[in-house]
């Protein structure tokens, strides 16, 4: 296992940020949500404010949310509308939504004051079938070698549902703690009982591919689930349901203390449907929060110092445990060897 001290404390969550969320592709949300130019979705990703707004030419640019005056916010954290171009809610600064600084309101004449050179930070930005992703770091490797395993394996035309329900939950517990609960089908039969009447739970199995992990079980009833599980590094899943799928961000909010944000797509024809895949999936997440925030209380009492990993069940948890320890720098986990 990694060590406890990753699970807990600031400076745990200040070297996650940094050393992987802040140099990751991110989901922030869909193109639906910004029909219009100067549209806008702000939210804070990997402890930094980001915005990414549709241009007058319709296409997206993305930037940090962050003034370059005095680092005064742009646009309030949400969605909404900013005209023309962005303005400083702090002082009145103005910018073009291709981030060049249009007006220094206000500012006076300052020798040597270039407004070339205060243009707003950028940020990289993607879509793949509808989802937007941004990365902060500019330098990062396309979206889509991070996307293949899963574009190969689920059918365009199953991701073409509009977003029908937004939901958030909050766990008290670290964000690897439930992204390791997450990867791990181990805890399905004592946690999660109910699953046993849609899917054969003991033959539940996880399958790595490039920096995505998907999930597999024999289905039993078909009316609800539509068998595909998958989950992107280091923060996301994606659950496909018969018609439609739901998208799950796990963002670190606190040391100990994680929320979930549920983008639900779904098909309308099928309304139906939705009060039983919203009953299901509230059921499941309040057991896991259950037992995530148990684990977690146990790592902040200091008496665990940490187990072995289920060759069997684990190897997803492995998995991110070696990449956890990959971005900060750290030696990988030891491991014991399976016998037999």
């Amino acid at each position: 296992m990694l060590p406890v001290e990753l699970y807990r404390g600031e400076d745990a969550l200040r070297n996650d940020r940094t050393g992987v969320i802040r140099r990751t592709w991110q989901f922030i949300g869909h193109v639906g949500q910004l029909a219009a130019a100067g549209d806008y979705l702000a939210d804070v990703l990997g402890g930094a404010p980001v915005v990414v707004v549709r241009k007058a030419d319709g296409e997206l640019a993305a930037f940090h949310n962050v003034c370059r005056h005095r680092a005064g916010a742009l646009v309030a954290d949400g969605t909404g509308n900013c005209g023309e171009a962005f303005t400083c809610r702090y002082h009145g600064w103005k910018y073009a939504l291709d981030g060049r600084l249009r007006s220094a309101v206000d500012f006076g004449a300052l020798p040597g004051f270039d407004p070339r050179q205060y243009g707003l930070f950028p940020i990289r930005v993607e879509i793949w079938r509808g989802l937007i992703f941004v990365n902060q770091d500019l330098a990062a490797t396309p979206l889509a070698d991070l996307i293949g395993p899963l574009a190969r394996r689920w059918a365009e035309d199953g991701s073409a549902f509009p977003l029908v329900e937004t939901r958030t939950h909050t766990i008290r517990c670290n964000w690897k703690a439930y992204v390791e609960n997450y990867l791990e089908g181990y805890h399905i039969s004592s946690v999660h009982p109910e699953f046993d009447g849609d899917v054969v739970v003991a033959e539940y199995r996880t399958e790595i591919e490039g920096e995505v992990i998907f999930a597999h079980a024999p289905m039993r009833d078909a009316s609800v689930y539509g068998g595909l599980w998958a989950w992107l590094w280091p923060n996301l899943a994606i659950n496909v349901y018969r018609h439609g799928y739901m998208v799950e961000r796990m963002t670190a909010v606190a040391p100990a203390e994680t929320r979930l944000d549920y983008f639900y797509f779904f098909d309308p024809a099928f309304a139906d449907e939705l009060p039983a895949m919203f009953e299901l999936s509230d059921l499941v997440t309040a057991q896991d929060l259950q037992v995530c925030e148990e684990v977690q209380r146990n790592l902040e009492a200091g008496v665990y110092r940490g187990g072995v990993l289920s060759p069997k069940h684990e190897q997803g948890v492995a998995w991110f445990q070696d990449r956890i320890a990959e971005g900060l720098g750290l030696p990988k986990p030891p491991k014991l060897a399976a016998v037999g």
